[in-house]
């Protein structure tokens, strides 16, 4: 993965995807919880196709500042770039943006996983 990765999302904010729909606030404007599930698959995004069969990553860490409201209506671009990788982790920086211009930054980390290993490891919680 020697070139720049980088993943983009993109979401027209609707009524399901404000603070009161998702039970994160009171206000209709896009929830923080949902701008940051846009934020992540843009990382997965970034970087899922470039995996051996079978692996897949993890999200392990969110740093996100939430900077303006996006209203109903409003479209947000998400963009997630890879800016490191040491052994299996994977760190990207991100930021989103709609019409009026910036709405959130931060980083994230992921981790490469076996699926299947992740799965048996949740499985196992269950009793």
């Amino acid at each position: 993965m020697e070139a720049v990765r980088q993943g983009i999302t993109r979401l027209t904010v609707t009524e399901a995807h404000t603070a009161r729909a998702v039970g994160s606030g009171t206000l209709e404007v896009l929830a923080t919880p949902v701008l940051a599930s846009l934020l992540e698959r843009a990382a997965w995004q970034a970087v899922q196709e470039e995996l051996e069969e079978g692996r897949t990553t993890v999200g392990v860490s969110l740093e996100l500042r939430h900077n303006a409201p996006t209203p109903i209506g409003g479209k947000v671009t998400a963009v997630a770039v890879l800016t490191a990788i040491e052994g299996r982790k994977m760190t990207f920086s991100l930021s989103a943006s709609d019409d009026a211009g910036e709405v959130a930054e931060g980083t994230h980390v992921r981790v490469i996983v076996e699926g299947s290993r992740l799965e048996q490891k949740a499985a196992a919680r269950r009793s």
